[in-house]
């Protein structure tokens, strides 16, 4: 009889696990407690249309092989579409665009970055100077990457100009909050090493499709068993090994091995107390801390994301997404015409702490009025609803150290193991 792995979340790193198990014969039962696979990933339902939105707008890039070749091994990486050409944005409205010449990496960004309007001459030998530092960094420690800019000549501009900007869209956190280590990661590996790490990858299906619909399915076809709105308590342990896990509803599912595949403070939670004393260093895990993400969803009766470049590039005239500088929002997505005939678009605010006790309300107003001066073909639309939602532990942050606190996959149980971005 084939070995029995229990899988518990259902998120990108759950569904990856189930997904190379189930091809090797394993015997899966994966359990999820929302009504959708995806984890964090994930969509709902429009109450208006029936449309199903993306509760963010998720990207992929260049640099993320692994998700390529997994989505590749289902035959779904076509639902990624390249971004080819970044548009960058200030307040004042004027675009430059980004995108990888011919030249060999890590010289490929070389005459965008000349043309960016958004940086100074002077900001751009910054710059080029602090990455220039950063490919050849060695140091094994993790201080504040704020720090490290700053002793490297970078100022308060290109600080806000150029490295926020890259690092708040690619780890949801502010410079002041990374460590070096990371920040390093995004751009030498992400940036730097390869012509295509950079290159912006949107999903064109709901997330609900691409990371449920389709990985179910896929699943299926491997006799995997997938029990949504299934709730675990703990994970069951008996003479120093994982037996499977107890439900909150006061079943239970008897399993071989386990792999907890949840967000960190979810992971903690359903460790029990024999568990922890066998793995007393686990209680680190509860030091990490989440960083929070708003997204702002807009639908008006008309296209508004219309604009016109600076450095002379063509641009189209409705824009697919704006990756703002120096703004309240960082990224603005046109997700196109509804069935309905409306116009929807979407404003991320990564790192949105600064929306920590506002209402909903005050969040659309600062945003709408800002995009409003962005664009202002908007003060002649008429803005038909919108919505807000905050994902306050969006992802794991990044702190300087934050590599003390982060356990192996692996854990003193020999049958129990870990999965996810944390």
């Amino acid at each position: 009889m084939s070995k029995r792995i229990l899988i518990i979340g259902g998120g990108l790193a759950g569904l990856a696990a189930a997904t190379a198990l189930a091809r090797t014969g394993f015997a899966i039962t994966l359990v999820e407690a929302r009504p959708r696979l995806g984890g964090r990933a994930s969509s709902f339902t429009d109450a208006s249309t029936g449309q199903l939105i993306d509760a963010c707008q998720h990207v992929s890039m260049g640099c993320c092989t692994n998700l390529r070749h997994f989505l590749e091994s289902l035959e779904i990486a076509n639902y990624l579409e390249p971004q080819p050409v970044l548009y960058f944005m200030t307040p004042d409205g004027r675009v430059s665009t980004w995108e990888a010449a011919r030249w060999p990496a890590p010289l490929h960004y070389a005459g965008s970055f000349a043309r960016a309007h958004f940086l100074s001459w002077s900001d751009k030998l910054r710059v080029a100077y602090g990455l220039f530092a950063l490919l050849k960094e060695d140091r094994t420690d993790d201080p504040p990457f704020l720090e490290w800019l700053e002793s490297h000549g970078q100022t308060a501009s290109t600080i806000e100009r150029f490295w926020g900007v890259v690092l708040v869209s690619a780890l949801n956190e502010d410079p002041g909050r990374v460590g070096l280590r990371y920040a390093r990661q995004v751009f030498v590996e992400g940036f730097l090493s390869d012509r295509r790490g950079g290159l912006v990858e949107v999903p064109v299906v709901p997330l609900a499709r691409l990371y449920g619909e389709e990985l179910q399915r896929s699943l299926y076809s491997y006799g995997a068993s997938v029990r949504l709105e299934t709730g675990v308590k703990s994970v069951n342990l008996e003479a120093g090994r994982a037996r499977g896990a107890t439900l909150r509803d006061g079943g239970t599912i008897e399993a071989d091995a386990v792999i907890l595949a949840v967000p960190f403070e979810r992971a903690l939670a359903l460790l029990s107390a024999n568990i922890k004393a066998l793995w007393p260093a686990s209680e680190r895990i509860g030091e990490l801390t989440a960083s929070p993400i708003t997204s702002v969803h807009l639908w008006y009766d008309r296209d508004v994301l219309v604009a016109s470049p600076f450095d002379g590039s063509r641009i189209p005239s409705s824009l697919p997404h704006v990756v703002l500088v120096g703004c309240v929002g960082q990224w603005v997505f046109n997700r196109g015409k509804t069935a309905s005939g409306e116009h929807y678009i979407q404003i991320v605010v990564s790192a949105a702490r600064q929306f920590s006790g506002l209402g909903h309300e005050k969040v659309e107003e600062l945003t709408t009025e800002e995009l409003t001066r962005l664009f202002p073909v908007i003060k002649n639309a008429r803005l038909v609803r919108a919505r807000v939602v905050t994902e306050k532990s969006a992802t794991f942050s990044v702190r300087p150290g934050v590599d003390r606190l982060r356990p192996p996959q692996r854990t003193p149980i020999p049958n129990l193991v870990l999965a996810g971005d944390w």
